[in-house]
């Protein structure tokens, strides 16, 4: 009943709390499977919805009965959302494909956005976005879960800031399941997942994202110079239309990222390997293990939360959004990342489909 009366009447929240009052948003879709994560920071009050945009009216009364979201918020167009509930910024939950519709509707309306990784669908579909958002001025960030790890973080300070390995020689990155399949996602879900157009792709695009994000923000923002890649169809009664083994290697001049995307894990993971001149680091979602020097061996950290807004993607949208925190160009959500990212991920898409290392060509 809380839940409820801070989403109807923000008012009595006011009223009552300290904090700041919490960011009105607009959902664009709720097919995504994550899209969970908003609706349950909205029954919890901290967030507000204000409108849902959502063509599947039966998806989305189950959606809004089960966080006890009143159904008065739902539209079937996005632009009707807009214009009667004007929120203050926008969380996509739809398909890849259906992020650039919402930044055409959102940016010209002044609408910050925030998207499920990766940015886009295509190179094409985001520099179109990345076009609408300087244009417009709005603040369009990419959602990573990896973004919220505490160890990452800590990876990045000990390669950079205390430069306790060397530069950076090799980048190892994993990420993937057992296939969305096997884990069960819901149907809407799976539906656009394994298909090309609506994803992009499918293990390549759905977890070759992550390490693409990763290399980009711990090689600084550089562009690499070439992208080599293989898919395989592993599993082509279960995914038909899609990849779902996916590897590239991307090429820096003094360094090199290898990308492990994959539905054929036999368990979920997201972690990551970064060797120096003379040391390395490993990071998982718990922590850390390290050596810099071969004589004391490897050593291993067990990482902490990040502090608030930092460790939570609707805390640090709604900072980002009310100017609390600036959002730099070498933030793994940042358009800046994220636009070297989707350079990776079509240059793997082209080498995989015409069997060679695509070059990137010098801007």
């Amino acid at each position: 009943m809380i839940a409820t009366l801070l989403l109807i009447q923000p008012y009595i929240y006011a009223q009552t709390a300290v904090v700041e009052k919490p960011l009105r948003v607009g959902i664009a879709g709720l097919s995504h499977g994550h899209v969970h994560g908003i609706l349950k920071a909205a029954a919890a009050g901290r967030l507000l919805i204000a409108g849902v945009a959502e063509p599947n009216r039966e998806l989305a009364e189950r959606l809004l009965r089960q966080y006890n979201i009143p159904i008065g918020v739902l539209y079937a167009d996005l632009g009707e959302m807009l214009d009667k509930t004007k929120p203050e910024a926008v969380a996509a939950f739809g398909s890849i494909f259906d992020h650039l519709h919402v930044v055409k509707e959102c940016a010209p309306r002044r609408i910050h956005v925030m998207v499920e990784k990766p940015l886009a669908v295509s190179l094409d579909h985001a520099r179109q976005m990345e076009a609408l958002a300087k244009k417009y001025g709005i603040k369009l960030l990419t959602n990573y879960e990896t973004t919220w790890y505490g160890s990452n973080h800590v990876a990045y300070r000990m390669l950079h800031d205390e430069k306790q390995f060397g530069d950076i020689v090799k980048m190892v990155v994993h990420d993937g399941h057992q296939g969305p399949k096997e884990i069960g996602v819901n149907q809407e879900f799976l539906e656009w997942l394994t298909d090309p157009v609506l994803n992009g792709g499918g293990a390549l695009m759905d977890f070759g994202c992550y390490g693409a994000d990763l290399v980009t923000w711990l090689m600084k923002g550089e562009r690499p110079i070439s992208v080599f890649a293989i898919t395989q169809q592993i599993k082509p009664q279960v995914y038909p239309k899609v990849d779902d083994e996916a590897t590239l290697v991307v090429m820096y001049p003094k360094a090199q990222a290898i990308i492990q995307a994959s539905w054929n894990w036999p368990y979920s993971r997201k972690d990551m390997e970064v060797y120096g001149q003379f040391g390395y680091v490993m990071a998982d979602r718990d922590g850390v293990r390290y050596m810099t020097n071969p004589e004391k061996g490897e050593e291993e950290k067990k990482i902490p939360l990040r502090e608030k807004p930092y460790d939570d993607p609707f805390d640090f949208f709604t900072a980002v959004v009310r100017g609390t925190v600036v959002l730099g160009d070498d933030d793994l959500s940042s358009l800046a990342v994220n636009m070297v990212a989707m350079e990776i991920l079509d240059a793997a898409k082209r080498s995989s489909r015409e069997g060679r290392v695509i070059a990137l060509r010098k801007k």
